[in-house]
């Protein structure tokens, strides 16, 4: 037994180890941008480490405003709280519709052209556009970043939401089978009378 789960363990982590695509979901609101938008949106954030692209993907509708940039800013002093600069290009997304309330919007970024960036990050981060993707990646996994839609209404962002990163399968699975483990060594000792 302790083989076959040593076995499980360790494939598992050879799983994990090979990933190169880190999911990221995010919810948009007025809320989390200070205003008294009613606006809302949802959307997914794809970052490949060895593609070096970031795909984007979101739903949003009932801004008050319209449109006037997109992009995601990046780094907070504190995950899941604050703001920062754009990180992002800028003035927005290439292809991010303006003048609209209401859209769905899907891009890649290839995180090795510069015109991905807004130039002052990559010059905060080394310079290069591998100090900013590396500085990015790790910012974005400690909920440091956060997609900001800017309108007419609320020109510093009418609806934002931070990044939040979605469990690998294999990490799931993991601690699946660690709870198994737990719960069958606990019912082992329950069941010899062990305390």
């Amino acid at each position: 037994m302790k083989r076959i789960l040593l076995s499980v363990i360790m494939a598992s982590c050879l799983v994990s180890a090979r990933a190169t695509i880190f999911q990221y979901v995010v919810t948009l609101n007025g809320a989390n941008a200070g205003t008294a938008s009613l606006g809302t949106g949802s959307g997914t954030v794809n970052y490949d480490n060895v593609a070096h692209s970031l795909q984007l993907q979101v739903n949003f509708s009932g801004l008050t405003g319209t449109t006037t940039a997109s992009h995601i800013h990046s780094p907070t002093l504190t995950p899941f709280t604050g703001t920062a600069s754009v990180a992002t290009t800028t003035p927005s997304f290439t292809g991010f519709p303006l003048v609209v309330t209401s859209v769905s919007f899907s891009s890649t970024l290839h995180l090795t052209l510069a015109s991905s960036w807004n130039p002052s990050y990559v010059t905060a981060n080394g310079g290069t556009t591998a100090g900013a993707e590396a500085a990015f990646a790790s910012q974005i996994a400690a909920g440091r970043g956060y997609w900001n839609i800017h309108s007419s209404f609320a020109g510093g962002g009418e609806i934002n939401g931070f990044i939040t990163a979605i469990p690998e399968p294999s990490s799931l699975a993991l601690g699946g089978l660690g709870f198994v483990g737990i719960a069958a060594r606990a019912w082992r000792r329950r069941r010899s009378g062990v305390s």
